[in-house]
């Protein structure tokens, strides 16, 4: 039976005030990251299975550009008032995003806020101690925390007679020196972040301090020590082996990394967290093995220290987008979740559960290689020398010292010149950072 006039009017109404009526809105929470190639695909994976988990947040996961200018924008923006919801620095951005007043919310007070589940206790202490205050209150949410370690073409070794990647500096100095006599005339090892690797972790590796104060740790008044015995030996070994290529710089940063995977580099120094793009690129036998060592140092190896980033909240948002964040940080716990995201991208696992289950599961035995950065950041307790660094500045600072290592290696000083001097000017700098944090 056809409708009648007045039932018409009546349906004609409802259908207004349905079109009248707003759909409840979901609050949009923008996340600006650094990660490319496989990490990049890992991120907006998380995000999709957080938005498709529930229906009243979506994360917006946007590429920023490297580490520094996702830190440099994170800054502008902030200063602009259009900063994201989260920004992911990397670890040696820490003291100055502890420094930015009123720019962060403290991650241990946002998931108090919010109500969620939040135990400190639950995450691996080597690295929640980087992130957090000397009460053990943490600042920022770990995501994606890493070591150094090495890379190595295992084909290549095993034509200069080599089973297995070398355990100390010395040894490695002379494979390299092979390699290029066998097949890699242009390269016989490299390293990405080469400060890292040089200074940071070097110092690290073998207890010796990059700065005063327990490397910054434990306060900001603090001197650098990167000019020591170890530093300047190794620097010059460096700059040896880099006048018959047995050791070949590719820059400042990870941009290098690709000669490794491309078959050029046989041994290449890189992030742990590199692991998906050596799955997915490499056409040789390959492995990850810890950073080589000098054995003549007393107690060497010690342990690694981190690298990668963390999770930062950025102040000036509302209630109830820092409920979304926090429940975003409880979904990026699920043990499961940290897991997955760990044996497939190389970073370590976060928490405590999802390290036990990936052992539980096997799969170190049949992938040791994501185990290599645990066993360095776990390798002996961490010492004053070895918990991590907190300098102010730090990520131009790396730049000052770059820029020192690479006139050395380009022969223009000697390494003891160049640290000096890169000892001079970063003290110079972080002068600068505490008059700045003391406004």
């Amino acid at each position: 039976m056809a409708p009648t006039p007045t039932i018409r009017i009546a349906l004609a109404g409802l259908g207004l005030a349905l079109a009248a009526t707003p759909a409840l809105a979901v609050t949009e929470l923008q996340w600006w990251h650094a990660m490319t190639g496989a990490n990049n695909d890992a991120v907006n994976r998380l995000a999709d299975e957080f938005n498709a988990s529930q229906s009243d947040y979506k994360v917006v996961p946007t590429y920023k550009g490297n580490y520094g200018e996702t830190l440099n924008a994170g800054i502008a923006a902030f200063r602009a008032g259009t900063a994201p919801h989260i920004m992911q620095v990397f670890e040696v951005g820490t003291a100055t995003m502890m420094s930015a007043k009123g720019a962060v919310k403290p991650v241990y007070q946002l998931m108090k806020d919010a109500g969620e589940p939040f135990d400190p206790n639950a995450y691996l202490p080597a690295i929640t101690g980087y992130y957090s205050t000397t009460k053990g209150e943490m600042l920022s949410f770990p995501f994606n925390s890493s070591s150094m370690v090495m890379w190595a073409n295992l084909d290549a070794l095993k034509a200069i007679g080599l089973s297995e990647p070398p355990k100390t500096w010395p040894d490695l100095f002379a494979a390299a020196k092979k390699l290029t006599q066998n097949g890699f005339p242009n390269c016989g090892f490299s390293t990405t972040w080469v400060t890292w690797l040089n200074i940071e972790q070097l110092s690290a590796w073998h207890n010796v301090p990059v700065a005063t104060k327990a490397n910054g740790m434990d306060g900001l008044d603090t001197t650098l020590e990167i000019n020591g015995p170890l530093q300047v030996k190794h620097l010059a070994n460096l700059a040896e082996a880099q006048k018959d290529k047995s050791f070949d710089y590719s820059g400042r940063y990870d941009s290098g990394f690709g000669r490794f995977t491309a078959g050029e580099c046989p041994i290449m120094f890189g992030s742990s967290g590199s692991y998906g793009n050596v799955k997915g690129a490499a056409k040789f036998a390959w492995a990850s093995a810890p950073m080589p060592y000098y054995p003549d140092v007393p107690g060497a190896p010690q342990n690694s220290i981190i690298g990668g980033a963390s999770l930062w909240v950025m102040g000036g948002k509302k209630p109830d987008e820092y409920k979304g964040v926090a429940k975003f940080f409880t979904f990026l716990s699920d043990t499961d979740r940290q897991a997955k995201l760990h044996q497939t991208t190389g970073y370590m696992p976060i928490t405590k559960a999802a390290y036990e289950k990936s052992k539980a599961d096997g799969f170190y035995d049949k992938n040791p290689a994501l185990e290599t950065p645990i066993k360095e950041l776990t390798n002996k307790p961490p010492t004053e020398n070895s918990r991590g660094l907190r300098l102010g500045n730090l990520p131009q600072m790396r730049d000052l010292w770059a820029e020192e290592i690479e006139a050395t290696l380009a022969g223009k000083k000697t390494a003891k010149q160049g640290l000096d001097e890169a000892a001079t000017r970063g003290n110079a700098m972080l002068r600068q950072f505490e008059k700045q944090a003391g406004r």
